[in-house]
């Protein structure tokens, strides 16, 4: 036996070990959403016996019945958090890779200053620019609609989606940039024709982040948002665990109604996620 099968047969206890804990760690993580679920499938005898069941002895859809027939209107909130979600999404993903572009392909005065600076903002805690923020937007007539929660994405998309774009930007050779500058491309062409195209990682790793922020987000929608028509779905979700308090199924059939989308996109953009995040480490 040679010494590199020596060296892989003595690491196999340790590997097993390892992957032993990471699933034990996923099992452990998975068990709120596991019951979660289960409980959407019970009524309330089955979710108060004693000891507890693992499965509904007689799975029902009841409780989901319960959520779109109910007199809370979820599936309209349902609605109302895609139309905030899509462009949120665009804004995003467009204003943070321009900027991005700018500070990783241009020379301009100050520019690690700049990029220090807006890396920096990420410090400032969220309540101090709460009352300013919401003054400017009662200024504007925008309370009570959408704007203020979709128009701030397209100023910058955050500091972090920056900083992930930036660092991808570097990984990428200036050579494609000066050999379509020869051919006669702008920047403008260079960023959507050229180097768009393989952000592919990275912007669906701000997708997903996007995403999951924008679905789930309660504070902004209930400081802006005062008709219930407008609602978004965790908007929904309180009002339905106020109406429904006592049925815990029917909440818990509304909460993983509201969970799932972003388990699916989680999933299906997982691969993309991972590479994004490790791709972006790379060069400073």
């Amino acid at each position: 036996m040679t010494m590199a099968g020596q060296k892989k047969k003595k690491l196999r206890p340790s590997r097993v070990l390892l992957y032993a804990a990471m699933i034990l760690g996923a099992l452990f993580s998975l068990v709120p959403f596991f019951w979660m679920l289960r409980s959407s499938f019970m009524d309330m005898i089955e979710i108060y016996i004693m000891p507890p069941l693992w499965w509904s002895r007689n799975p029902s859809w009841k409780n989901y019945f319960t959520v779109f027939l109910a007199d809370v209107p979820f599936f309209s909130y349902l609605v109302n958090t895609v139309k905030i979600v899509l462009p949120v999404i665009f804004g995003t993903v467009l204003s943070s890779s321009l900027a991005a572009y700018g500070f990783a392909r241009f020379d301009f005065p100050f520019r690690k200053g700049w990029f220090a600076i807006c890396i920096s903002s990420m410090l400032i805690p969220g309540a101090v620019t709460l009352i300013p923020g919401f003054l400017i937007w009662k200024s504007l007539g925008a309370v009570n609609t959408y704007w203020p929660l979709i128009l701030p994405c397209f100023f910058g998309g955050g500091a972090f989606n920056i900083f992930l774009f930036r660092q991808f930007f570097m990984t990428i050779p200036r050579s494609l940039d000066e050999a379509a500058t020869i051919d006669g491309a702008g920047p403008v062409r260079i960023y959507w024709q050229i180097l768009l195209p393989l952000l592919r990682p990275v912007c669906i790793t701000v997708i997903l982040f996007t995403f999951m922020g924008t679905w789930n987000d309660f504070f902004g929608p209930m400081l802006y948002l005062y008709d219930m028509e407008k609602y978004t779905v965790s908007l929904g979700l309180q009002l339905f665990s106020s109406s429904y308090g006592a049925d815990y199924g029917a909440v818990m059939a509304g909460a993983v109604v509201m969970t799932l989308p972003t388990v699916i996109i989680f999933f299906v953009g997982q691969k993309y996620f991972v590479e994004g995040i490790v791709t972006t480490g790379i060069k400073g």
